[in-house]
């Protein structure tokens, strides 16, 4: 009987170790965030207007309209001007139609690079505020908070399009084109971050929904806390954006790590071409379609979103930018 107590005594704690094992794996806890002092601030009126601009003017913005594509693009390459970064055009053709990503470069000239991206295409004839007018708007304001900072490292700020179906997954995908020019010029990358739907946001019980059910005992209900998002292996890369995120604002962070065949989303979005070409890379997102009833739909549009923790989102990922730069 002692015998067959220890045995399972034992067993039981394996178990709790195994775990916690995998509850570390999975949600990479980072108790207190790295504080990092954050002289300028991000104005929400600048994230609406830019989201309006995108999911009200230039609609549709999916790849059969070119038109409203090529608008874009000129207004994202605008915007960027403002600044004192380097502007180009990747253009590259698709059933003989030209498609652009817009980059900015700024900081020092180094070999090494960090990418910070977000795609300004759309999901059919949508308006696609969330999806990802927001991830744009972003985007477009972290180019004019790096433009008054010192910054020790090539920083790319790159506007994709084509990221939606039917090129989804393809090697179409602007992030693949882009990722893929990378990796033949033997260009390294420190980190890639994407900005995919950082938006939309619920205080109400039970908004936040999950890809599994177990995912419940890790994480909120209700949808009031923005995501960082990396594969199983990547632990280290999610650990390094999440500390100065949750240092910088008082919106809660929480991430997960965890291979794409298991649980559906991880790899949904432009980091993914990253990832195939061996480049570290996470995610930001509001969960997108676990969260956002309204995704894919025509109701997906600017007044539905949170400004106001929207920019949040991005004085985190300007934090996260200018700790990585100096690791």
């Amino acid at each position: 009987m002692r015998t067959l107590k220890l045995v399972l005594l034992v067993f039981v704690a394996v178990v709790v170790f195994l775990l916690i094992v995998v509850w570390f794996q999975v949600t990479q806890p980072v108790l207190a965030g790295k504080s990092t002092e954050i002289e300028v601030e991000v104005d929400p009126a600048r994230l609406e207007r830019h989201v309006r601009m995108l999911s009200e003017r230039f609609v549709p913005r999916d790849y059969s309209h070119t038109d409203n594509l090529d608008s874009v693009a000129a207004y994202i390459r605008t915007e960027f001007e403002q600044t004192n970064g380097r502007v180009v055009e990747q253009t590259y053709f698709v059933d003989s139609l030209v498609y652009r990503n817009v980059i900015l470069q700024m900081g020092d000239d180094t070999a090494e690079r960090i990418i910070i991206g977000a795609h300004y295409d759309a999901f059919a004839e949508l308006p696609g505020a969330d999806d990802n007018a927001s991830g744009v708007a972003g985007l477009i304001e972290l180019a004019h908070m790096l433009d008054g900072s010192s910054v020790p490292l090539t920083v790319e700020l790159v506007a994709y399009t084509l990221e939606e179906p039917p090129f989804f997954r393809t090697g179409q995908m602007g992030s693949a084109i882009h990722a893929n020019h990378l990796r033949e010029q033997g260009i390294e990358l420190r980190m890639m971050i994407s900005l995919e739907m950082i938006g939309y946001f619920s205080d109400d019980s039970d908004s936040q929904r999950f890809p599994l059910s177990l995912l419940k005992l890790l994480y909120p209900t209700e949808g009031n806390w923005i995501a960082i998002v990396g594969d199983l292996w990547s632990g280290s890369d999610v650990r390094s954006v999440k500390a100065p995120m949750k240092g910088a604002t008082t919106l809660p962070v929480y991430s997960i790590n965890a291979p794409p065949g298991l649980v559906p989303g991880i790899d949904y979005s432009d980091h993914l071409n990253y990832w195939n070409n061996g480049y570290p890379a996470v995610m930001i997102t509001d969960t997108a379609f676990l969260r956002n009833m309204n995704y894919h739909s025509q109701h997906d549009t600017a007044e539905r979103l949170d400004y106001d923790r929207m920019a949040m989102v991005v004085k985190g990922v300007y934090a996260a930018i200018l700790d990585i730069v100096q690791r």
